[in-house]
């Protein structure tokens, strides 16, 4: 019903398309594609395109749309133009090179959609480059419902012409990095509470600690967006790699031998200071998805800890898995053999008195309250760490890693080191990975070799842990099917 409801709102967008239905924000943008090649001052233009990008931002959700499809239908490529100036270019005298090379300037020209000359325009503007960032954000949502539908050939050539020009001027040459403290702004100080998903902030108390001593937190600007982080990645110092999330603050506590007096910067002491955890990393501009950031941000943060820290030789994240406890109940969904032995399903069954072991655990699964049951947990802990290790390094989506935080270290060269058992037991931490988390070990050393093998090669680096792990679930389902 949806897809149906989808697809009628698609026709009818594309009918008022072709009917040149005039709204003032396509009429202002038909009076804007009119002036291209004319000698009107270009400043002039830029500011009929301001225009538009104030009226774009006033339109609901369904004015925005009908925005994008004109901009999709009306203003792309001419095919049949193209076509023509093929079947012309076939005509020419090889030895003719003049002619050529003005056929060949004719036919780039052609190839180039309308409405990049438009993105050019408004990228020039006072925040020309954030509308552009917003209006992908738009685009992809618009895009998302409807990819099992006809007639998105457009949409999709409008998306990539627009991603192509944001993977130019987002290159990491024209990122700066800054560090965040307490004497930032105010106004960046919040945004970098609002981004926070993985570990919410809680309070301004809470958000001083992360920006404070034994802690580092880096932000991605652009200059064409000042004041809007890109990426921020949130770094805690310590004396060996935490197992859990209270792993980080005991590992401070024993630096300071226990002190509670509060300290600065100045009396870090750095001889005691080894490893470096990423407990955090986000990308906060949705229209920024498919251009690679984080990879950059990591790289560039590892090399200022390095350099403030000299002994630092563990760097590793300490990740959460997303999406895990979905796979893992579908999996016992279909087969709970594929998942447990016959002795621990027995174990579990006992405890839980209820042979439909699937029932069961996605009621107990349900909330966090079963963390605390300390027999409960101890039954689990190896089958899920077991399934977990599986999960991470051998389910696949086109080749890579099916898990998208996995996917991301993989890329930028990191090892699936360890995988540890209630690691983050909150209700967030819970509700996605059962409480699970995971170690991405950085070797600098390694990490070249280590991305190209994965994105050239599809090869996964795990530690010899984790591939064990991984061979024992999977040997566990085959004798299962047998």
């Amino acid at each position: 019903m949806k897809r149906l409801i989808l697809r009628q709102h698609f026709k009818m967008i594309t009918r008022r398309c072709y009917c040149n239905t005039i709204t003032p924000i396509n009429e202002k943008l038909k009076e804007i594609f009119c002036l291209k090649n004319t000698n009107v001052s270009n400043w002039i233009i830029e500011g009929k395109v301001q225009s538009v990008c104030s009226m774009y931002y006033a339109l609901p959700k369904e004015g925005k749309r009908d925005f994008l499809c004109t901009l999709a239908m009306n203003y792309a490529i001419n095919h049949n133009s193209v076509f023509e100036l093929v079947k012309q270019f076939t005509c020419i005298e090889p030895l003719d090179q003049k002619q050529i090379i003005i056929s060949e300037r004719t036919l780039r020209n052609t190839l180039t959609a309308p409405y990049y000359w438009l993105f050019v325009l408004t990228s020039r503007l006072t925040y020309g480059i954030k509308f552009l960032v917003d209006l992908r954000t738009d685009l992809l949502e618009f895009k998302s419902e409807l990819d099992d539908m006809e007639n998105t050939v457009a949409i999709q050539q409008l998306n990539t012409t627009l991603q192509d020009l944001l993977l130019l001027w987002f290159s990491v040459g024209f990122l700066h990095l800054e560090r965040i403290t307490w004497q930032s702004s105010c106004d960046m100080l919040q945004k970098v509470s609002d981004y926070e998903a993985i570990h919410p902030i809680r309070n301004w108390a809470d958000l001083k600690r992360r920006v404070g001593p034994f802690r580092r937190c880096y932000v991605f600007t652009h200059p064409s967006m000042p004041g809007e982080p890109i990426v921020v990645l949130h770094v805690a110092l310590c004396d060996t790699i935490p197992c859990t999330v209270k792993g980080i603050k005991e590992a401070e506590e024993r630096i300071l031998n226990n002190t509670t007096e509060p300290i600065s910067f100045m009396q870090e002491d750095k001889h005691k200071i080894k490893a470096a955890i990423f407990y955090s990393i986000a990308s906060t501009q949705k229209g920024l998805q498919g251009i690679e950031l984080g990879n950059y941000m990591i790289k560039e943060v590892i090399k200022k800890v390095i350099e403030e820290f000299p002994l630092v030789n563990e760097l590793s994240s300490l990740s959460p898995i997303p999406n895990f406890k979905t796979w893992l109940l579908e999996k016992i969904k279909q087969d709970p053999s594929n998942i447990f032995d016959n002795y621990e399903r027995d174990i579990i069954q006992r405890f839980l008195r209820s042979d439909n072991l699937y029932t069961s655990l996605k009621k107990t699964f349900d909330s966090s309250r079963w963390t605390n049951d300390i027999m409960l947990t101890e039954i689990l802990k190896e089958p899920l760490i077991r399934a977990c290790a599986r999960y991470l390094y051998r389910e696949k989506r086109r080749n890579y890693a099916l898990n998208s935080v996995a996917n991301f270290h993989l890329r930028n060269g990191a090892v699936i080191w360890r995988i540890n058992w209630m690691a983050d037991p909150s209700p967030r931490g819970v509700t996605n990975s059962c409480g699970i988390m995971v170690n991405y070990r950085y070797f600098p050393d390694e990490t070249e070799s280590n991305s190209r093998n994965y994105i050239e090669k599809n090869i996964i680096n795990a530690s010899e842990y984790i591939i064990e792990l991984a061979s024992k679930a999977v040997k566990l389902e085959k004798n299962n099917l047998k």
